[in-house]
């Protein structure tokens, strides 16, 4: 059995792909549409929730998990530490999909920062509605370090109730709240910036597949600055950039 981070666009191709050579899989998905997802590409079982180390624990020895596919880089969240954690141990291959970097334009309204922390610091710095691209992932740290700041803090985020309800929990009110699903053009961003006023624009560098190149380029045309969340380059693993490299490297041992 493989099991599947998904998280990311290339994890509907991937998984299709797998399933296709004829591979067993089981995927971990973090939103409801993301199983649905999953069992129409063709994994066989699914699983969401707040799994802990015991949980996958189990998980890796029942299912008898062969190799680990992390899907949900260039930003892996608590399930992917917790796996490659595991996987170091068991000695399971644990294969890291990740994509291209953005090439930054030399703008100085382009702001790079390599943490949460320090792009929560640099967006109040900058401006007084902060609008947020980055999802639903690591929002609490975002929020945290921004509390007690006189700052209007805008987030978009996936329309599913777990991840508005999340947003609410955290204290955003139903109107600093956009519920859309991507990808989305140059001119919708500019749209949505312009429309909620924003004055500072907070991006993960989630290469040209996440739209990370169409957020800067709306906001620089708009005069907005625009902090970027670089990758954390550390972490175990094999690292994997197309999806021949993801079949080769599986058939290499399985």
């Amino acid at each position: 059995m493989i099991l599947l981070l998904s998280g990311t666009s290339e994890g509907r191709e991937i998984t299709a792909r797998l399933s296709r050579e004829g591979y067993k899989l089981i995927t971990i998905a973090s939103t409801e549409q993301g199983c649905k997802q999953a069992l129409r590409n063709g994994s066989q079982e699914v699983v969401t929730g707040e799994l802990g180390w015991n949980d996958l624990f189990n998980l890796l020895e029942q299912k008898a998990v062969r190799a680990v596919v992390d899907l949900s880089h260039p930003f892996p969240g608590r399930i992917s530490n917790l796996t490659e954690d595991l996987c170091d141990q068991k000695g399971i291959l644990r294969l890291r999909y990740v994509r291209d970097e953005t090439n930054l334009p030399d703008n100085p309204l382009i702001y790079p920062v390599s943490s949460w922390t320090e792009a929560a610091h640099k967006a109040a710095s900058l401006g007084k509605t902060v609008f947020l691209t980055t999802g639903s992932n690591n929002l609490g740290v975002f929020m945290d370090a921004v509390k007690g700041q006189n700052l209007r803090v805008v987030v978009r985020v996936l329309p599913e109730h777990k991840v508005v309800k999340k947003c609410q929990d955290l204290g955003l009110a139903p109107r600093d709240i956009v519920a859309m699903q991507g990808p989305f053009s140059k001119e919708m961003n500019r749209i949505t910036f312009k429309s909620y006023n924003a004055s500072v624009i907070v991006t993960k560098d989630s290469g040209k597949a996440g739209g990370t190149d169409t957020k800067i380029s709306a906001a620089l045309s708009l005069n907005i600055p625009v902090v970027v969340i670089k990758r954390d380059k550390t972490g175990t693993g094999v690292v994997v950039r197309t999806y021949d490299e993801v079949v080769k490297m599986l058939k290499s041992i399985l």
